[in-house]
């Protein structure tokens, strides 16, 4: 249930479901979130719609609030050979910091792990180290830039 209380929202975690989506659907989120100010079409991701991806949505209700999406990719840094890459992870601003993108987060791992992937790895923006190492993400090489985007960190998770 959301409850606004002078702009801040309660969630009670008992109404929140996580399920698989498409790639479209992911949209809604990837766009204000991680895209703010460029073309919808900034929000495809290559590989969105190969077999082997995954999405997740993280809902209240019926509305979307969190996406995150994984794609099997090979990292020529990690030398294990089944791993994928977690991409367009994002949070609507008036739910973040409420431990629902851990929770969509975890569920991914597990979902992922009943696949016998042995890691997961992501290129990580510098304002999300912390959310990433809580949940046991290492670091690996040097920061790199990404153009319009600005600072990431390849970080991995060994399942």
């Amino acid at each position: 249930m959301i409850q606004d209380n002078k702009s801040l929202y309660t969630i009670k975690t008992s109404n929140y479901n996580i399920k698989l989506i498409n790639s479209e659907e992911t949209h809604a989120v990837r766009h204000p979130i991680l895209r703010a100010g460029q073309p919808k079409k900034s929000c495809i991701f290559e590989g969105d719609n190969l077999e082997t991806s995954v999405h997740l949505g993280i809902y209240i209700h019926d509305e979307i609030i969190g996406v995150c999406s994984f794609f099997k990719n090979y990292n020529k840094n990690i030398l294990i050979a089944n791993q994928y890459q977690l991409r367009g992870m994002a949070i609507l601003k008036n739910f973040q910091g409420k431990g629902l993108g851990s929770k969509m987060l975890n569920y991914g791992e597990k979902l992922l792990k009943g696949k016998q992937t042995e890691i997961i790895w992501c290129n990580a923006r510098e304002n999300a180290l912390g959310f990433y190492k809580q949940l046991d993400y290492n670091t690996i090489g040097a920061p790199f830039d990404i153009a319009s985007i600005g600072i990431h960190y390849i970080m991995f998770k060994n399942l």
